[in-house]
Order: structure tokens, then sequence, then C-alpha cells
């Protein structure tokens, strides 16, 4: 049973049905009062209250296990909107084309049929009324009573109050549902798989923006970039599921040690990059040593014998700097000093004179 309903989860459509299924069940169940208003001041056969209470009270639950178990969901629902139309033109020429009521049910129809298939299908389903009222016609005969009287207005006032609030209610849970799909692809577009941290793309859009603000408001700031010491080695000794597992735990481990205003990325293979507003130089060199610190202590289950250490580059803002740009070319030379140094360190740019020791 569960296997079946995993299958029947991964089906495309399915949100459609879903969605479908209260509209239908609550404009059915209170558009009835509305038919049977009409239908009670006249001599009606047995079988058209019995269908209407099939169709209204039934139809709704089995439209939705048909729907719910077809291969195609969106296009079993769809045929099943285009049956309400055709039922739907059936009623109205029911009740003799009762103005309240049969405008009501032609405004649901558009509506619905708008939901399901855009104007072309507003225009399939108006051709399906067309035909539903043709049936009623050769089974009852022509009747053409137009006047409203005000019991069968007080029997279209649930209709008219009811199911617009549904309509809302399932527009409302739509947005919400929208909201929270496009907050997860704008998370996908600015974030790095494998590490969670920033992309690069996305990074570099925080980082010109910190510059600007720094040169506005004459703010200080920091921009490190660090690279995993002998990242190709390791590739090539304990295997790409080891260097990833690498990446993955050095992003873990940026994203413990910094604070929450911090903008940490991954620049591109082994390396990262970080912005630290309103730090200078020597408090980001003191935050990236824990980091260098925590790092160096990692133990990897793949492979046990595995260390990591990381050479960082830190420049600091300055007003002299061009743009954003010149200033990670200043972290970048940072980056190289330490590199050439041994590795295993932290390179101010404008003393290049810190090294910790390897």
């Amino acid at each position: 049973m569960s296997e079946r309903r995993a299958r029947g989860a991964a089906k495309p459509g399915l949100s459609f049905v879903r969605r479908a299924f209260l509209p239908r069940a609550i404009g059915l169940g209170v558009g009835s009062f509305a038919v049977a208003g009409v239908l009670l001041g006249q001599a009606q056969p047995l079988w058209l209250w019995l269908l209407l209470a099939l169709y209204c009270y039934a139809w709704p639950f089995v439209a939705y296990r048909l729907a719910f178990a077809a291969r195609q969901p969106y296009v079993a629902e769809q045929r099943h909107v285009l049956f309400d139309s055709l039922l739907g033109g059936f009623w109205i020429a029911c009740i003799g084309y009762n103005v309240l009521p049969t405008v009501m049910f032609l405004s649901m129809l558009a509506m619905n049929n708008t939901a399901a298939g855009g104007a072309r299908f507003v225009v399939r389903g108006f051709l399906l009324q067309l035909l539903g009222m043709a049936v009623a016609a050769l089974l009852l005969g022509w009747r053409f009573a137009p006047e409203t009287t005000p019991q069968q207005v007080y029997a279209s006032i649930p209709m008219l109050v009811v199911h617009p609030m549904t309509i809302g209610l399932v527009l409302y849970q739509l947005a919400i549902q929208l909201g929270k799909h496009k907050k997860a692809l704008r998370e996908v577009s600015r974030t790095d798989s494998l590490t969670r941290l920033f992309n690069r793309g996305y990074w570099k859009e925080c980082l010109q923006l910190e510059f600007e603000q720094c040169r506005y408001l004459q703010q200080t700031a920091s921009l490190a970039l660090i690279d995993v010491d002998h990242f190709k080695a390791t590739n090539d000794r304990h295997g790409h599921i080891a260097g990833d597992s690498v990446l993955f735990t050095v992003g873990e481990q940026i994203r413990a040690c910094l604070r929450s205003e911090d903008l940490a990325g991954r620049y591109g293979g082994d390396e990262f990059c970080i912005c630290l507003p309103n730090t200078s130089p020597d408090l980001a060199r003191d935050i990236l040593e824990r980091l260098r610190d925590q790092v160096a202590a990692l133990r990897f289950k793949q492979a046990p014998e595995l260390r990591v250490s990381l050479s960082i580059g830190i420049a600091g803002y300055s007003a002299q700097l061009a743009d954003a740009t010149a200033w990670l070319q200043e972290a970048d030379r940072a980056l190289y000093e330490a590199k050439h140094q041994g590795r295993n360190r932290i390179i101010l740019a404008h003393s290049l004179a810190y090294a910790a020791p390897a």
C-alpha cells in the first residue's frame, strides 16, 4: 500500500486534483440548494432528484478517486471539469434558465474552465453546456421561466456566499505554496549544491554591494580567500567521494565559525570566499585562525589518515581600491603569498607579514 501511495505521489498533476476537490465539493453542495429551490415548485420525476443528489454529493468524491488513480491525473481532472460543464448546462435547462441560479452556474463554470485550461477550455466548456441543455430539453421538454422568486433567491444565498470564500481560500493556499516554491528556487539559484554556501555568482553580487556600502558609509570590512591545501592530491589519493566530503565539511566549519552577517561562498573548485562586514583584517585573522585550527582537527571516515589544512589570504577594505575586483585581487595576492610561504597559514594583504606556524 505504501509503495502504491509513493507511486501515486510521484505522478504530476495530483496537486491540481487536490486543489479542485474542495471547490467542486462545496460548490456542488451549495449549488444543489439553488437547483432544488427552483425544482421544488415543479412536478419533476424521481430520477431527476436522484441524479441531483448523486451529482452534487457523490460525484466530487468519485471524480477525485478517478483522477487520483489515473495515469495522467491532470488530464483526467480536465475531463471532469468538462463533464461539470455538460451537467451544468443540463441543470440550467432543468430550472428553466432561472436568472439568478443560471448566472451563478455560468460564472462558476467559466471560472473552473479558465483555471483548468484557459480561454480555449472556456469555449469547449460552453459548447458542452449547450449540449447539456439540449439533452435536458430532449428528456424533460423545453422550458423557459427566467423569473426568480424570493424563495429561490434565499436558496441561492449559500452559493453566493460560500463558494467565493472557498475559491478565495484555495487561491490563498496556492499563493502560499507558490511563495514557498519561489523561495526554494531563489535559494537553489544562489547556493552551491555541495557546500550549501553561496555560489560564486551570487557571492560576487554580495561583494559588490558590500564594497559600495563601505565606500559610501566609510565602513571597514575584510575579504578572505581560502584554499584547501593539496586538494588535487587528496582527490588523486583518496578519490572524489573523499574530496567532496572534505569540501562539504569545510563548508560546514565555515558556517559554524562565522557570524550571521558574514557572507561565505564557494569561489570555485577548492577555493572559498568570505566577506566580513565591519571587521578589521586583524579581527578577521583571529576569526579565520579558529577556522583553520578546527579544519586541521577534522577526521574523515572515508580516509582516517587524511589531514586537511587551509591557506588564507585577507584584504581589508581601503578607500584607495578602485572597485570590488581590485579588492578581490588584493585578497588573491595574499592567498598566493600564503601558498608561496608553505601553505597552512594566513597572510594579510596590507603587511604580508603574519604567518601562522605550519
